[in-house]
C-alpha cells in the first residue's frame, strides 16, 4: 500500500504569503480612513439629533469640538452642508480620500455622509 504525500508545496506556501501580506497591507492602509469616516459620520448624527434648532454656526462650532475630541482632520466644519428639510436640519458632506499602497498604486474612496432630516 503506497500512500501519497499531500501538502502544501514551497511555491505554494510563498505565494500564499504574497497574497496574505498583500491583504493585510490593503487592510492596514484602508481601515484607518473608514474609521475616521465613521467618527464624522457618528458626528453629524449626534449634533443632528441633539440639536434640532441649532444655528449654523452653533452646528459648526459643535462638530469643531466633536473633531477635537475625536482627532477627525479630513472633514472640518467648514465642509459641512447644512440646511432644512422641513422642521428638521440636514447635515451632509462628501469628500474623496487617496490612499497610496504601493509606490505608484493607489486606491480612491468617495465618502459621503447625512443626517438629520426625513
Amino acid at each position: 500500500m503506497r500512500c501519497k504525500q499531500q501538502g502544501l508545496s514551497l511555491i505554494a506556501l510563498i505565494i500564499g504569503l504574497i497574497v496574505l501580506a498583500f491583504v493585510a497591507l490593503f487592510a492596514m492602509k484602508v481601515i484607518p480612513s473608514y474609521l475616521e469616516f465613521r467618527s464624522a459620520k457618528n458626528a453629524i448624527d449626534a449634533i443632528a439629533r441633539e440639536r434640532p434648532g441649532a444655528t449654523v454656526a452653533d452646528i459648526r462650532r459643535a462638530f469643531d469640538n466633536r473633531s477635537a475630541i475625536d482627532d477627525i482632520n479630513t472633514v472640518k466644519a467648514s465642509d459641512l452642508e447644512i440646511g432644512k428639510e422641513g422642521n428638521a436640519i440636514v447635515i451632509s458632506f462628501s469628500y474623496r480620500k487617496e490612499v497610496p499602497l504601493l509606490d505608484n498604486v493607489g486606491l480612491y474612496i468617495d465618502y459621503a455622509a447625512r443626517a438629520g432630516g426625513q
